[in-house]
């Protein structure tokens, strides 16, 4: 399972950098509002990051426990892995709030804290998103 965190750790740090990236570029080239600037740049970045994820996981940390590769199950699954990648943006904010409240540290210190906890539950979350699946006995 440890080898499969460092591929999960590798596979979000491509994420962070794509991240990065397509923010720089939507927020330097193609926008020049206020609201595309600082809130639709950094959906389409963050969209990107989970894709780019996805794709990872799907096609390298755990192809393996998939038993038949389709479209169907692809975008089922990522379906899945998006809403997951939500509620992990969401975990991080709330405790990167609470670790800035309750210790008064930068935002820098507390959003890499957060990114630990929230981690720990996108890997969880990636785990069960991918586990293998016993054949399903019946006719068919």
């Amino acid at each position: 399972m440890f080898h499969k965190y460092l591929e999960f750790f590798v596979s979000r740090l491509l994420g962070t950098g794509i991240d990065s990236l397509v923010l720089w570029i939507c927020s330097d080239f193609l926008f020049h509002t206020y609201w595309t600037i600082n809130v639709l740049s950094p959906a389409i970045s963050f969209e990107f990051a989970v894709f780019s994820n996805f794709l990872c996981s799907y096609f390298w940390i755990w192809k393996g426990n998939i038993r038949k590769q389709s479209v169907k199950d692809f975008f089922g699954r990522f379906l899945i892995s998006n809403c997951s990648a939500v509620a992990g943006f969401l975990i991080k904010m709330v405790f990167l709030l609470l670790f800035q409240k309750m210790f008064g540290w930068d935002v820098v210190i507390c959003n890499l804290v957060a990114l630990t906890v929230s981690g720990m539950f996108n890997f969880f979350a990636d785990v069960l998103l991918f586990r293998k699946r016993s054949p399903v006995s019946g006719g068919k």
